[in-house]
C-alpha cells in the first residue's frame, strides 16, 4: 500500500530513516531553503521544520529527493503495474482464454475513480492566504512563493491538474503562473474566452500520488485524477464544495478555493527557476481566493528548484519511466524516449524509433514536437538503436557517427518556447531543432585533442568522440568565425564554444546544462557553410554550437552569502551531533548535476 496523505507518508519516511525534524525556529525566508540546498547537495533526507517563525504551520521538504523516497510514495511495482494496464488495453478485445493473465487488473479498475465522501466539517477555514508558511527560495525572488501548489481548474465539465508556482502578494490574491502548452492555461483561454473568471481550487498536500499525478504530462483529455487513484488502489474520496462547486480531495493539508478572474494581470517574479537561471518579472494572471481549508494540524509541503540535481529531478525521471508505456501506444514506433533533466526537461530529448520505411524517423519528430508537453522540447535526437539514453556522451556519439549534414538536421524558427527558457528572442518565442542520427555509420570519429597552440583557441576538451568543446580568445561572432575556419578542428563534426570550458566538465551533466539551457537553434546553431536547396538548408561539417552566455539571458542563480554563512553557522542547531541521524551539510554550489 503506499500512502494516502502527508500523514501517512511521513510514518513511513520515519521507519525507514528517511525524514529528519527540525524543532529550532527557522525563517521561511531564505532559511528554509538554503537548509534544503545544502542537504540534497549532501543528498541527505527529507526534512520537517516544525517550528516556522511567525507561522503555525510545520513545513516539509525534500520528500522526494532520492530513489528510495520516491519507491516509498509511488510503490515498488508501479512502473510495471501501469505497464501491464497499458499491455492490456492494447491488447483488447482478445479471446477469454488470454484475459485470464490479467485477472489481477480486474479489482484496480473497479477502484479508478472518484466517489464523494463530505469532510470539509473536518477542516478549519480562513480567509488570509498570509497563514501558510510559504518559503522564498532566493534573494533575488519577487517573494514568497507556494512552490507545490496542485492547481484544480474545471471548465466546460473538464477538469484539469497542474502544478504553477504561485506568489502570495497579500492575504486574498496570490499569482498564477500558468504556463503555455499546460492544461490551467488552456482552461483560463476558454474561459477568457467567454468573459467568464475560472473557477479553481489549490490544494497544498494530500496523497504523494495526487503531486505526482499534478506533475505528469498527461495528454490533454486523460484525467490525473484518474492516474491519481490507479495509484492509489483505491477511489479518490472528495467532498462538495460550496464556494465553486469544485470538489475537494478529502487528504490535502489546505484548500484554497476561489477563482481566476478574467483579464486580470499583475507583474509575477522573479523566480529562481529548475533551469539555474532566475525567471525575470512578467505579467500573469491572479488567483483569488474566497475560502480557504485547513487540517487543524496541518503540513505544508514545499520544495526548492534550481541548479539540477534538486528534488524535481528525480520525480521527473520517475515520471518518464512511468509514463513510457503510454508513450509506446499513443506513438507505436517509439521504443524508448527520455528527455533530460541536467538542463530542465523540455530543453532536450532523444527518441529510438524504429524507421519502418526511408525517413520515417522525420515524421516520428514531428510527431513528438506535436504531442502534449512535449511540443516544448526545443532541440531532439533521433536514432534507431537501442542505447542506454541517460548516457548521453553516447547518444551523441552515436548521432554525430551517423547524421547526414545535408539532410538530417533541421532548424525550426519561430516557435513557441517554453516559459522558462531565456535563450530566444522573446517570452514563449524560440526556435527548435531535430538531428536524425539513424543508419549505418558514415564517418570515423576523431578522439584526440588537436593542436591549438598559438590559435584563437584558449581552452579546449574532447566532450565525446566527435565533439569538441572550445573556449576562445575571441567575442562575438568574430570568435565563431575564426573557430570555424581552424584547419586543426576540421575532422569534427561538432564543436561547442563555452565561456569556460573547465566548468563544463566539473561534472557529469555539467555539459548538457550548459550547452542546452544557452542555446537557441536558430540564432546559435552554426556551420562551416550552408546553402538552401528546394527550401531545405543543407549545411557543411564542422557544426559550432553557441552556447556562451548572451547580454539577454538572466542571470545563474547563487546563493545569498549571509544566507548560507548564517546557516552554516547555525548547522549544529539544526541537526545536533547528539541526535541519532547526522547530517552532512553539503556544498550547494556544486549542484550544477
Amino acid at each position: 500500500m503506499i500512502p494516502h496523505n502527508l500523514t501517512e507518508f511521513i510514518k513511513l519516511l520515519r521507519q525507514h530513516k528517511q525524514l529528519v525534524e527540525i524543532d529550532v525556529e527557522v525563517d521561511a525566508h531564505l532559511e528554509i531553503a538554503q537548509i534544503h540546498r545544502n542537504v540534497i547537495a549532501a543528498r541527505g533526507p527529507a526534512l520537517l521544520f516544525r517550528n516556522v517563525r511567525g507561522k503555525k504551520f510545520p513545513v516539509l521538504t525534500n520528500m522526494f529527493g532520492n530513489e528510495l523516497r520516491v519507491e516509498l510514495a509511488f510503490g515498488r511495482d508501479t512502473v510495471a503495474s501501469i505497464g501491464r494496464l497499458v499491455e492490456f488495453m492494447v491488447a483488447m478485445p482478445m479471446p477469454w482464454r488470454d484475459m485470464w493473465q490479467y485477472r489481477d487488473l480486474v479489482p484496480r479498475f473497479l477502484r479508478i475513480g472518484r466517489k464523494n465522501k463530505p469532510a470539509l466539517s473536518n477542516f478549519i477555514t480562513s480567509n488570509d492566504a498570509q497563514i501558510i508558511p510559504a518559503t522564498t527560495s532566493w534573494h533575488t525572488d519577487g517573494g514568497a512563493f507556494l512552490t507545490l501548489p496542485l492547481v484544480h481548474t474545471r471548465y466546460a465539465g473538464k477538469d484539469n491538474l497542474g502544478i504553477y508556482r504561485m506568489q502570495i502578494y497579500q492575504a486574498d490574491e496570490l499569482g498564477m503562473h500558468f504556463q503555455i502548452g499546460k492544461g490551467g492555461g488552456y482552461h483560463l483561454h476558454l474561459a477568457e474566452q467567454q468573459n467568464c473568471d475560472l473557477p479553481t481550487n489549490v490544494y497544498l498536500g494530500g496523497a504523494p500520488a495526487l503531486i505526482l499525478s499534478a506533475i505528469a504530462p498527461l495528454p490533454e483529455n486523460v484525467s490525473e485524477f484518474l492516474l491519481c487513484s490507479f495509484l492509489l488502489g483505491r477511489k479518490l474520496a472528495t467532498s462538495p464544495n460550496p464556494i465553486n462547486s469544485i470538489e475537494v480531495p478529502n487528504e490535502v493539508e489546505f484548500c484554497l478555493s476561489g477563482v481566476v478572474p478574467a483579464g486580470v494581470r499583475r507583474p509575477e517574479g522573479e523566480f529562481g527557476d529548475h533551469y539555474g537561471y532566475n525567471s525575470l518579472t512578467h505579467d500573469f494572471p491572479v488567483f483569488r481566493p474566497q475560502t480557504i481549508y485547513h487540517r487543524r494540524d496541518a503540513i505544508m509541503p514545499a520544495t526548492v528548484v534550481g541548479k539540477p540535481k534538486q528534488e524535481d529531478f528525480y520525480l521527473g525521471d520517475y515520471l518518464q519511466k512511468l509514463l513510457l508505456p503510454i508513450i509506446s501506444v499513443v506513438m507505436p514506433n517509439v521504443r524508448d524516449l527520455w528527455s533530460y533533466g541536467e538542463c530542465g526537461y523540455h530543453s532536450l530529448a532523444t527518441c529510438v524509433l524504429a524507421e519502418r520505411y526511408e525517413r520515417e524517423a522525420l515524421s516520428t519528430a514531428f510527431r513528438i514536437l506535436g504531442e502534449g508537453q512535449l511540443a516544448l522540447t526545443k532541440f531532439l535526437f533521433c536514432i534507431d538503436k537501442t542505447i542506454d539514453l541517460r548516457d548521453f556522451p553516447a547518444v551523441l556519439t552515436h548521432v554525430l557517427a551517423r547524421f547526414n549534414p545535408r539532410q538530417d538536421l533541421y532548424i525550426f524558427a519561430q516557435t513557441a518556447m517554453d516559459t522558462l527558457d531565456y535563450t530566444g528572442e522573446s517570452l514563449n518565442r524560440g526556435s527548435k531543432g531535430v538531428m536524425l542520427g539513424v543508419g549505418e555509420v558514415l564517418r570515423t570519429l576523431p578522439r584526440e585533442l588537436p593542436a591549438l597552440a598559438d590559435s584563437c583557441v584558449s581552452a579546449a576538451r574532447v566532450y565525446c568522440p566527435g565533439c569538441l568543446v572550445l573556449q576562445s580568445k575571441g567575442k562575438g561572432t568574430e570568435a565563431i568565425k575564426a573557430v570555424l575556419a581552424l584547419q586543426a578542428v576540421q575532422k569534427f563534426p561538432l564543436l561547442v564554444l563555452v565561456d569556460d570550458v573547465e566548468a563544463v566538465f566539473k561534472t557529469a551533466g555539467a555539459f548538457i546544462w550548459t550547452v542546452f539551457t544557452r542555446f537557441n537553434p536558430a540564432s546559435d546553431m552554426h556551420a562551416a557553410d550552408f546553402v538552401t536547396m528546394a527550401h531545405k538548408t543543407s549545411y557543411t561539417l564542422p557544426l559550432l554550437i553557441d552556447a556562451r552566455m548572451k547580454p539577454s539571458y538572466p542571470p545563474e542563480l547563487a546563493c545569498d552569502p549571509d544566507t548560507e554563512a548564517k546557516v552554516a553557522k547555525r548547522w549544529h542547531e539544526y541537526f545536533p551531533q547528539r541526535s541519532s541521524h547526522r547530517v552532512e551539510m553539503g556544498d550547494a554550489t556544486s549542484l550544477t548535476v
